[in-house]
């Protein structure tokens, strides 16, 4: 009877192929990314401060729940509720201060026990030394901690490669409208 598989030694040389195509694929890839740095320029740190203004009632709202399950009305966190925004970024925490740029994304209450939310934020800076640039933003925020931290996963124009991390402290929050000042002090690493 004729043998229908391949042998032993076939899938052995098969397999140390694939390996060596492999390590041949990602030498190249570190040296492609060593090129592209090299064109970047050295790498640099950058620290910035800014306050994030969530607006979730009034006249100039800037954050609105698009969805819920049917469980959301009855959790105690909201546990279930996406919330889609548009935040301002100012210099300082008055509504009325310089305007350096947004904070789009949503943000997705993720805990039934706790108010964490689940955030993925790019902070879009249109104005001053970063006009253009922009910042992603992804992870936990644990609202009710005085200070939460949060990975920087990415960035474009003077950030590009970046990443970091940014730490976010209540600066004010209102209890009847749900509107709410965050102060942000981000720290990143970027060509």
């Amino acid at each position: 009877m004729a043998n229908k598989g391949f042998s032993a030694a076939a899938i052995t040389v098969a397999a140390l192929l694939l390996l060596v195509c492999l390590h041949i694929a990602e030498a190249e890839a570190k040296a492609k990314l060593g090129r592209e740095k090299a064109k970047l320029g050295r790498e640099k740190i950058s620290h910035l401060h800014f306050y994030f203004h969530d607006l979730v009632a009034g006249k100039n709202v800037t954050a609105v729940p698009v969805a819920s399950a049917p469980t959301t009305k009855f959790s105690p966190t909201g546990f279930g509720t996406v919330v889609v925004m548009d935040d301002w970024l100012t210099e300082r925490p008055e509504a009325t201060s310089k305007m350096l740029g947004r904070a789009q994304g949503i943000y997705v209450s993720s805990s039934q026990e706790n108010f964490h939310l689940l955030m993925a934020s790019t902070f879009v800076f249109e104005s001053g030394k970063y006009n253009g640039s922009t910042l992603a933003m992804v992870g936990k925020n644990a609202a009710l901690e005085e200070v939460r931290e949060m990975p920087i996963v990415g960035g474009s124009r003077l950030f590009r490669l970046a990443r970091g991390y940014a730490l976010a402290r209540t600066h004010s929050f209102d209890i009847n409208t749900g509107n709410a000042v965050v102060e942000y002090n981000v720290t990143v690493l970027h060509y």
